[in-house]
Order: structure tokens, then sequence, then C-alpha cells
């Protein structure tokens, strides 16, 4: 899979580019504030219905104008596959091969892409919440089931915490919510454990490529144990939850362990070790929808260079499948030797511009 073309008018400080890449790696050099950046936000945003910086669309509309438009063409192994995104007056609006589409949830897995940035430390750092999200965009791109059932958990959850917060909830009420909440919950938690079972293994040996030193590891951290009935365990939790106006057990309250030398990567890697280890999760987000696809998804690396010393840059890129399309951006190299292991299509963007180097 690779992104054959990108057009983007008024989203953020892209005033108007057209953006060809090449099928294997692509570098766009600038300085800070340029909209290198905003370029692969662009693509995420197409890609997946949401931006991986905001919840909050108008904040993407380039300042003093009042919508944007994003089109991105993308060639499969079997097909090619157009998305047009846009926004204008409150709405968000997608198209896919020029046909509306009115749930943006079909928009999902029609273009694959992994996105890493700087702020994905939180993945190593932060609390359960970025892991869980992760590990969503991850299977929300490859099981429309997953999707589905992750929606519906999170619908149902939302109107159970509702009669909870009320107090005194209805026993037949709570029954509905709960045996919803069971279904639905128990389909996430068995994807999720088959999930990090993959991904684990894809961890482990991108983090050996990049860092050389102890073995990582991905564990699934289940709230309710898989195989454990989930009704039952809501069942028991009745009284507890109504006390604190909130459902206490389910996948909502899921993490993954991530260990470097066998010990939590959160309290003790050092901060290099940290970083390697968020790209790690990334790269192994690759190999799965490799697996799952037959297909490598587009990958997207912000500012990685400034992320890794030169050593590691260099293993990073010799272990990426000289197959896989690769966007990075970067800053100049300020007299750091050439990180990159093979021919790159180079790029420069200036003020919202871009051009072939």
């Amino acid at each position: 899979m690779r992104l054959t073309h990108l057009h983007c008018r008024a989203f953020r400080c892209l005033d108007e580019i057209d953006l060809a890449p090449a099928p294997g790696l692509n570098v766009i050099r600038g300085n800070n504030a340029q909209g290198k950046t905003s370029i692969l936000e662009a693509i995420y945003y197409a890609a997946t219905a949401r931006s991986h910086r905001t919840n909050a669309d108008p904040e993407l509309v380039e300042y003093g104008k009042e919508a944007f438009h994003v089109t991105m063409r993308a060639q499969r192994r079997d097909r090619e596959a157009t998305i047009e995104a846009s926004w204008w007056k409150g709405a968000k609006r997608f198209k896919l091969n020029g046909v509306a589409q009115l749930r943006l949830s079909d928009i999902l897995g029609k273009i694959n892409v992994v996105l890493f940035t700087p702020e994905d430390l939180e993945l190593i750092k932060g609390g359960a919440a970025e892991r869980r999200r992760y590990l969503d965009v991850e299977l929300s791109q490859l099981s429309p089931a997953y999707l589905a059932a992750l929606q519906s958990y999170r619908h149902a959850l939302r109107q159970r915490n509702e009669l909870l917060r009320k107090g005194n909830p209805d026993d037949a009420q709570m029954d509905v919510w709960d045996k919803q909440l069971a279904a639905h919950g128990e389909l996430v938690i068995a994807e999720r454990a088959a999930g990090i079972s993959e991904l684990s293994g894809y961890a482990r040996d991108s983090y050996e490529n990049i860092a050389r030193h102890e073995p990582m590891s991905l564990a699934y951290d289940p709230n309710v144990v898989p195989g454990e009935r989930f009704d039952e365990v809501l069942r028991k939790a009745r009284q507890t939850d109504i006390r604190r106006g909130m459902t206490t057990h389910g996948p909502h309250r899921d993490d993954i362990k991530i260990l470097v030398g066998g010990h939590p990567a959160r309290s003790h890697a050092s901060q290099g070790q940290q970083k390697s280890a968020a790209l790690a999760m990334k790269l192994a987000g690759l190999e799965l929808i490799h697996r799952r696809t037959g297909e490598y998804p587009i990958l997207m690396l912000d500012e990685v260079l400034s992320e890794l010393d030169d050593d590691r840059a260099a293993r990073l890129f010799t272990g990426i499948d000289e197959s896989v399309q690769c966007i990075v951006t970067t800053t100049e190299l300020d007299g750091r030797r050439q990180p990159f292991t093979r021919d790159a299509t180079e790029f420069r963007i200036s003020q919202g511009r871009i051009e072939n180097s």
C-alpha cells in the first residue's frame, strides 16, 4: 500500500499543497512550525477520521478560513482508494471513492497508516488510556467486528454510568445494560488479548533491532480476565458501582504491561530505552497490519531523528522492509551524518509550501 497523492487546502498552516511521495523512503525537511507535522496529521486524519493532536476539528482549519479539505489517494495491492475529508460549518464530511460516507467508522481500514510522533513517549510514561487508545487504533483498522463491538461497548457504558449517577437505579434497566456491556465487552477483551499476543513478538524484535540491549515485551493487563464471565463480574460489583456512581470493571480499565529487561518500562527504563520502546510499539503495529492484510501500511515518522542517536537511527531504517512506503519529517541535520540506509526522495517545506528538494 502506498500514498500516491495528497492535496490539502486550508488544513492547519497548509494553505494549498500537493504532495506525490515516492514508493519508498520520503524525507520532508524544514524548520519548525513550517507544516511538516501538519502534512502527516492530514494523512492520519483522512485515514482514521480523527487527528492525533486534537479532538476539536475547528482547530484544524487554517487561521482566517472557514473550512478545510484533504484528498488522499492510495494504491492498494488490488485497487485504488481515494478519501476526501472536509470540515465546514461545524460538521466533518467524508467521501470514499466519490461516495459520501454516513458513518465515519466506514473509513477505517480503507487506507492503513501507522504514525509515530515524539508525543508517543506517553505510551510508556503516560496512563493506561494512552495504551488503550494505541491498541484500539491498531485493531480498529483491521477488524470491523472489533470496531463495532468497541463502539457498542462505549454506548452501553455511557448508558449504564448515567443510570448509576442518578442513584438507586432500576434493577431491570441495569440488567439490560449489563447484558449489552458483557456481550460487547467480551469480544473486545478477546480481540485485545489476541492482538497483544501478536504485537509483543513484533515489538520485541523491533526493540532489539533499534536498541540492542535488554529484551522488551508486551503483556495484556485486563481488568476482566479472559474467560471470566463478564456478566457475573458486573452483577457482583453492582452495589459498589451504585455507591461510586460509575462502572468499576470492564475493558475500559484495561492496560498493557510494557517491560524492558524484565522491569516496568514506565518506572525503570532510561529515557533512551523509553523512546526506543515507544517506537518499537508503533513498528509492531506496522507488522501486525502486514500480517493480517498482506500489505504494509503507510509508515509516518515525525521528527524521529531527534529522538534517536545516529546508530539507533541507522538501525531503525535498516530494519524497515524496503517495500514499506515511509514518510519522515526532520529539521536540518546540523552536521549529523546521514542516517538513512537507502536512497530517499527529498522534499522541502517552508511556510506551508512544499517542493522537491
